[in-house]
């Protein structure tokens, strides 16, 4: 097979950082408060509008609460979970590495022993069905090293006691969330809207809230787990003003990125967006028989963190990754480390549609190079 002509434009395909949003630059940030404390008036306003801005695109409900807190999606979950964990027992969902490492958390670190875990294979979702409502739920929504998202909702009860604390650092912007069932979400921004790391975002629903205010969990906490004072919120870290010093200049990324999220058509258009995407790996796929889905199902099959196995062995999948990536055809594609060996591309807003489609020859050119 001859070497394909096209490229595609942007190269950038990984799953965390992911690419920057279509007509990105960073002479087009707002950069007046770098350099001022964030506690100054602009960098209070820059922060409590992209609070409200994330608020808004992302349809909250009345109630709910949404802060940026430090140390990406991983420390917005891990407050959450030191914070409120042990009131009642608790189920934790998991099939791939993100997940489990939750359930780590839960048993090995804050040694919890009413727990019930629910577990699947890389690949398969466990029966969600199963889970007990009055018991906090801990899962992932869309796993990012495995390609598996949760389908929909309908396992999780209205009349729930429990919580429901869902990871959905992959999902936020990319797939429909059912607010009204989801009690702690979590994301960051370098996933569907392709910011920059570091910073997580915590939203919290009014159930939530009344547990952290209620309940104390006797355990020390670190300063930047700390969300409550005298047994009340601290509402500033859910107005602008925040635990510990962001980075302004990441502020100020994210504000962009939510600003092109809004002129794509807000969360509506990003999700139209990534489905294309995932739509041309799936046309790609259906034609080729050395390449699959590593989910095991079409409606448990990520829109975003897309992966992949081959009928290669493992040092050909190495070699075909490298091969991509010294052509200049594709960065950042391979799977996970504590995954199965196979590549996971990112379908997410911010990739073009035409650089997937100028992927798959390439992807077709170095399965025949490596084989």
């Amino acid at each position: 097979m001859n070497k394909p002509a096209a490229k595609p434009a942007c190269p950038n395909f990984s799953s965390g950082p992911c690419a920057k949003h279509p007509g990105y630059s960073v002479d087009k940030l707002t950069l007046d408060t770098l350099g001022r404390s964030h506690r100054s008036a602009v960098g209070k306003s820059t922060l409590k509008n992209a609070i409200e801005k994330s608020k808004e695109l992302l349809g909250l409900p009345e109630g709910y609460r949404l802060g940026i807190v430090p140390a990406s999606d991983t420390g917005a979950v891990e407050m959450f979970l030191w914070s409120a964990l042990g009131e009642r027992p608790v189920d934790v969902c998991f099939w791939e590495s993100f997940g489990q490492g939750w359930m780590t958390d839960i048993v090995k670190q804050l040694k919890l022993e009413n727990v019930t875990q629910f577990k699947a294979e890389y690949g398969e979702l466990p029966d969600l069905s199963q889970t007990n409502p009055d018991h906090d739920i801990v899962f992932t929504w869309n796993g990012t090293t495995s390609g598996v998202r949760v389908p929909n909702a309908d396992w999780i009860s209205d009349d729930r006691k429990g919580l429901t604390i869902c990871d959905a650092t992959s999902a936020c912007f990319a797939m429909d969330m059912p607010w009204e069932k989801l009690d702690v979400v979590t994301y960051s921004w370098q996933k569907v809207l392709g910011g920059e790391g570091g910073h997580g975002v915590l939203i919290l629903s009014p159930r939530a809230v009344e547990r952290l205010e209620n309940f104390d969990a006797g355990r020390p906490l670190p300063k930047i787990f700390r969300m409550t004072k005298g047994g009340a919120l601290i509402e500033g870290i859910f107005t602008g003003a925040t635990i510990n010093t962001p980075s302004m200049l990441a502020v100020a990324d994210y504000v962009d990125a939510l600003n092109w999220a809004e002129s794509e058509g807000g969360v509506a258009g990003l999700i139209k967006r990534s489905e294309a995407n995932a739509a041309v790996i799936a046309n790609f796929v259906a034609k080729h028989d050395w390449i699959d889905f590593l989910a095991k199902s079409d409606d448990i099959n990520s829109t975003t963190s897309v992966c992949l196995t081959l009928k290669l062995e493992a040092d050909q999948v190495k070699a075909l990754i490298k091969l991509l990536a010294d052509e200049d055809a594709a960065y950042d594609i391979g799977a996970y480390r504590d995954a199965p060996s196979g590549l996971r591309i990112w379908c997410g807003a911010t990739v073009e549609t035409s650089d997937l489609e100028a992927l798959m020859p390439w992807l077709e050119w170095a399965y025949n190079e490596v084989k």
